[in-house]
């Protein structure tokens, strides 16, 4: 199945309050030591992945789970932070 139709048929409301729901319990086990670094999680399974990119932390996620669309989140910034980092071309 294409990326395309993962995300189609994913639940992805689902998927960012889960995903954000376990960042919330174990983010004490990732900052601030890890800060800036990537972790893609899988709701399901409750298992994460860490990268130095988005990109790096969602290819090990999709080596054990190919099938599975996955929570990402950028340790020790906001979802606010992040988008701003963009918008700037910081990111």
């Amino acid at each position: 199945m294409s990326n395309e139709e993962l995300i189609r048929q994913a639940n992805i409301q689902e998927i960012a309050e889960a995903g954000s729901q376990i960042y919330e319990e174990t983010k004490s086990q990732y900052e601030p030591q890890y800060n800036g670094k990537f972790l893609a999680i899988d709701t399901e399974s409750r298992n994460v992945y860490m990268g130095e990119t988005t990109v790096k932390a969602v290819e090990q996620a999709r080596a054990a789970h190919p099938e599975k669309v996955f929570y990402v989140v950028k340790i020790g910034f906001s979802a606010s932070e992040v988008l701003a980092a963009l918008a700037r071309g910081d990111a």
